[in-house]
């Protein structure tokens, strides 16, 4: 059986490995190089690396007998491209979501990028930016000097740092997963007065960041998670092993 997975988070990783040891064929597809060394090399998984539009989206479906969308929960263009082509494909769809988490009272929240540039936009003091390089563009209205980005150790980052004029020795190039401590000790760093970030949940280290915002004083600014529905990691695979035992 022909599974295909739109990958590029934890529980994708591990949904892949777990279907492909109870002989399922799997499809991992992924939008970056950086996804594909995220993704473990096991027997039974092929990853195909690109970002793709509807029609692509469709022939790599093509055959499937189900596809599960485990995509970033901030990922909307994804999710609705993806539904669209299973659609066009009648390919049976599942969506692997995480639980939001819940906010402190005095966290600030806004519903998306430009929303944080502009509520930031009335106060002073630096910020760190923790929301992936794509979203860097709409800061570029405030002070620069202000801007501390940390974001994934790649030339596209380095780049969308460039042209949101983040200075490059504002730019913290890093690998995740940050603990508290550490999130602590940039925040103290850097001066740190407001920390920009998104709901990641638990596997995306969301936690640790409200608890280091919490102890240092600075400010939580949270991206609001698009409305979302599907199934937790224990749900989806509980489906996806119940469609391979009715195969056998």
């Amino acid at each position: 059986m022909k599974i295909v997975i739109f990958g590029g988070t934890t529980e994708g990783r591990e949904l892949s490995g777990l279907l492909a040891g109870r002989g399922a064929e799997i499809v991992v597809s992924v939008a970056t190089d950086y996804g594909r060394e995220e993704q473990e090399v096991r027997d039974g998984v092929t990853v195909v690396v690109g970002r793709r539009g509807r029609a692509e989206m469709s022939a790599l479906l093509c055959g499937a007998a189900l596809c599960v969308d485990a995509t970033h929960p901030y990922a909307v263009e994804a999710t609705r491209t993806i539904r669209e082509a299973c659609r066009d494909t009648r390919t049976p769809y599942r969506r692997l979501s995480r639980e939001a988490s819940a906010l402190d009272a005095d966290a600030v929240a806004v519903p998306d990028a430009a929303g944080a540039a502009a509520y930031l936009g009335g106060t002073v003091g630096n910020v760190l930016l923790t929301t992936g390089a794509k979203e860097l563009r709409p800061y570029a209205v405030l002070d620069p000097s202000r801007l501390y980005a940390r974001i994934l150790p790649t030339h596209e980052g380095l780049s969308a740092c460039e042209a949101a004029g983040v200075p490059r020795r504002n730019v913290i190039a890093m690998r995740g997963p940050f603990s508290r401590e550490l999130n602590e000790a940039l925040i103290r760093q850097y001066q740190i007065a407001y920390l920009v970030t998104k709901d990641g949940g638990t596997i995306g280290g969301f936690p640790g960041k409200v608890e280091a915002a919490r102890n240092t004083g600075a400010v939580l600014v949270v991206i609001r998670r698009p409305e979302d529905s599907g199934g937790n990691f224990a749900e989806i695979a509980a489906y996806c092993e119940g469609l391979l035992r009715r195969e056998m």
